[in-house]
């Protein structure tokens, strides 16, 4: 049996374990800073005076009690730092950029999500690109052309969700 869990290494309390209490109030801090997770924002060095529970995407070049832990996040409690290894999808709220960002497998998104299409309502308003519209150009009957641009730029409208 082993000791952690598989994706964020929570502990485990074994039979026969001594001071149970420890690990189970261990697991508990680490959940307590996973479960709905947000951050202060994203930087190299720790805060002068972090409050507890207060968490940070560690930068690059990290200093100080954060060195050597880039690509973390380290959230502050009663004890201390405590960093998280982010596993690929895991995502946060950073409160300093105002938006969500997620961990690829290498770095901490920059605010850009990859989605297959955003729906609005039960609609999809946003999918996958269509060929891009023809404007219209040289023939001699420039009406029929300007049509041809309509219909093309009403479809492309009706098939995004933008329009009915």
């Amino acid at each position: 049996m082993t000791e952690r869990t598989a994706r964020f290494g929570l502990p485990f309390i074994l039979p026969g374990q001594a001071q149970k209490e420890a690990f189970h109030n261990e697991a508990l801090a680490a959940l307590d800073g996973l479960v709905h997770l947000a951050v202060s924002g994203s930087a190299a060095a720790p805060p002068a005076e972090p409050a507890e529970g207060e968490s940070w995407i560690v930068a690059a070049g990290a200093s100080g009690e954060w060195a050597g832990q880039a690509g973390r996040v380290a959230i502050r409690t009663a004890g201390g730092w405590r960093f998280l290894v982010p596993v690929p999808g895991m995502s946060v709220w950073d409160g300093a950029a105002g938006y969500r960002r997620h961990w690829t497998g290498s770095a901490w998104s920059d605010g850009k999500l990859p989605v297959a299409g955003i729906l609005i309502a039960g609609k999809q308003v946003l999918g996958s690109r269509l060929a891009a519209v023809p404007s219209p150009s040289g023939g001699t009957t420039i009406d029929a052309e300007a049509r041809a641009a309509i219909a093309a730029l009403t479809v492309a409208l009706k098939t995004h969700g933008l329009t009915e």
